[in-house]
């Protein structure tokens, strides 16, 4: 649970919550280890207790996700999976936002549609498919019938052979969508996802980096662990408002956009709380580094395939809601 320690450090107290799992992955090194020793100065900058730190280790390492050697600030924690777990936002979908931000990810007008309808003997499987469903972005347009702009049926028709309900499970492309009286792609965009909502947590985002930005600028600097703190609570900002949004292809969007504009200030963000030598002479930091390439989205390269959407996979976490 956040706490009001954690709320000063950010000077308001509706900062996203910053899970104590998010903390452990966010020491995560290139090398794939955690520092003990750090990650209990972070999460005393967080207001944190060493208990819930204990305790969060202890079931890290019961999962399978982390092995541990030595004990107490001593210890090393050495991830075993997925250092992101279910907490961050898969790279491979924030370089697909960058890269949209970037004009590199056009929109071919096309809308995918999926329905099915699977008896209430078969709820377990049907609750699966429709939580699948929202967790790749789409969104329901009446009982049984999703619909997303991006193409993920590769996603869903794996999952839905696993659930068994393959057969019940219809899907096609059409570029030439109405709902109601409703055909402008924009309006039915609108109509569908919670733009509002979405925007708004773009807003926290945007306004945090800002406030970061300008820590960063005055002198003297903020310490290292400062700065591993302002990256943890940066995360927690990031991955709240990248978690819930379905990257909608600009042409479906408002603009400007303040997804795009927010993305820009969290990479600066990210650029300037990562330079400099720390203290002990190693880089100043080294959270989230998978992000590192994700967040140069001009560079023309395309696209990380892998267990997410096609060419948009999706961020991990729980389910979405609309």
């Amino acid at each position: 649970m956040s706490t009001p320690a954690a709320a000063r450090a950010t000077g308001g107290a509706d900062r996203p919550e910053i899970p104590t799992r998010l903390v452990v992955h966010a020491l995560v090194r290139e090398d794939g280890t955690v520092d003990a020793g750090e990650l209990y100065d972070v999460a005393d900058l967080l207001g944190m207790s060493h208990q819930q730190i204990r305790l969060c280790v202890k079931r890290l390492v019961a999962e399978g996700r982390f092995t541990q050697e030595g004990r107490g600030r001593r210890a090393t924690l050495h991830a075993v999976t997925d250092v992101t777990g279910s907490l961050a936002p898969d790279a491979a979908y924030v370089r697909h936002a960058y890269r949209q931000d970037a004009g590199l990810a056009p929109w071919d007008g096309a809308w995918h549609l999926f329905a099915f309808a699977v008896p209430e003997s078969r709820r377990t499987a049907r609750d699966a498919l429709r939580e699948h469903l929202l967790h790749l972005g789409a969104a329901p347009v009446q009982s049984g019938l999703y619909v997303t702009a991006n193409p993920v049926t590769e996603l869903v028709d794996p999952l839905a052979r696993h659930l068994g309900v393959l057969v019940s499970l219809t899907h096609f492309t059409s570029t030439d969508l109405r709902i109601g009286e409703v055909t402008d792609p924009r309006a039915l965009a609108a109509a569908l996802w919670p733009l509002t909502e979405i925007a708004g947590r773009y807003g926290h985002l945007a306004a945090y980096a800002e406030g970061c930005l300008a820590r960063l600028a005055e002198a003297p600097g903020p310490s290292d662990a400062g700065r591993l703190t302002a990256a943890v609570e940066l995360a927690a900002h990031f991955s709240a408002a990248m978690r819930p949004d379905p990257l909608l292809p600009p042409e479906l969007l408002p603009q400007p956009w303040p997804g795009a504009r927010a993305r820009s200030l969290a990479a600066d963000c990210w650029k300037r709380l990562r330079q400099g030598p720390r203290a002990d002479g190693t880089p100043a930091l080294r959270l989230f580094a998978l992000y590192s390439d994700a967040l140069r989205p001009a560079d023309g390269g395309r696209p990380a395939a892998r267990s997410g959407r096609a060419g948009l996979p999706a961020p991990a976490g729980e389910g979405r809601s609309h």
